[in-house]
């Protein structure tokens, strides 16, 4: 059989022609003339070669080969519609498909975890992979396809891809409950005698931005730590003398052993925002998914 002579158009028409076994009420079904069908048919035994329907006294007989097409040519275009119409509904509870998504371990923590214990009661056939986000990178990987859906600063996303604002994100001071010198409160001057632990994604640096605006105001602190993540300085602080400034959300509900406290002086948060690729924007799967993430931001 020539399979490059065959269309998908020929086996739809193959398929309501078994089912009604009649040419007239195949191109009803088919919304075609009857003449069309009758060429689409012609076609169809040339390809086979094979009769395929045959003339009866009350429509057409199928052949044995057209009947044993039948079920696989119902399941093959069955196949077909759901791939086709895969984009226009989507069921939580049924799906079964594997999303990627990158953010910061901050982000991951924050928004991520919740996001997944979400999907693990809504969603159980959903499957999500954690990655590092890299900037430099997210746009060729999310272009590829190995990343779905990002998770940045605005300022980081490549100015090709799809972005929604998510939270403005404010830091918090935090200080282990007992600490001798912070007692719910701290003045800038007793801020800045204390010893700190600071983030440092690239590793190794020991100021911040922070630091720029002590400066300002004739102060120094004191940073004995440089972190490269923010999920080890909680733990870090819950058990020794050290303060440090995070994130709220790294936090918030988490504060075991902690004081949470406002900054002693005016500290510029940050927007966090979600990006994708284009190819992800009309996806229904992928909606249902960016709108579990908006709704867990707004928290």
């Amino acid at each position: 059989m020539d399979t490059s002579r065959l269309d998908l158009n020929l086996l739809v028409t193959l398929e309501a022609l078994l089912a009604e076994r009649n040419v007239t009420r195949a191109a009803e079904r088919l919304h075609l003339s009857q003449p069309a069908v009758s060429a689409q048919l012609s076609r169809l035994r040339d390809v086979f070669q094979d009769p395929l329907l045959l003339p009866a006294q009350r429509g057409m007989t199928p052949t044995a080969k057209a009947l044993s097409l039948l079920e696989p040519l119902r399941q093959a275009l069955d196949q077909v519609r759901g791939v086709a119409t895969s984009h226009l509904t989507f069921d939580p509870a049924s799906a079964a498909l594997t999303v990627t998504i990158a953010a910061s371990d901050y982000l991951q923590t924050s928004v991520l975890q919740p996001l997944v214990l979400k999907l693990r009661r809504e969603a159980p056939g959903v499957r999500v992979a954690l990655r590092h986000m890299d900037p430099s990178q997210h746009e060729a990987l999310m272009s590829r396809g190995d990343i779905d859906l990002g998770l940045m600063m605005p300022s980081e996303a490549a100015p090709g891809l799809r972005m929604r604002s998510l939270y403005h994100e404010r830091y918090v001071l935090i200080a282990r409950r007992g600490h001798p010198a912070v007692k719910g409160k701290v003045t800038l001057k007793g801020y800045a005698k204390l010893e700190q632990v600071i983030v440092s994604p690239a590793g190794g640096a020991f100021s911040t931005p922070v630091d720029h605006a002590l400066a300002a105001l004739g102060l120094r602190r004191q940073v004995v730590l440089s972190a490269a993540s923010f999920l080890f300085v909680p733990d870090i602080v819950s058990r020794s003398d050290l303060v440090a400034l995070v994130p709220e959300r790294l936090v918030k509900g988490r504060a075991t052993g902690l004081q949470v406290l406002a900054p002693p002086f005016p500290i510029d948060g940050f927007e966090l925002a979600m990006v994708w690729h284009e190819r992800n924007h009309g996806h229904v799967a992928q909606q249902w998914l960016r709108e579990r993430v908006l709704g867990i931001a707004a928290a």
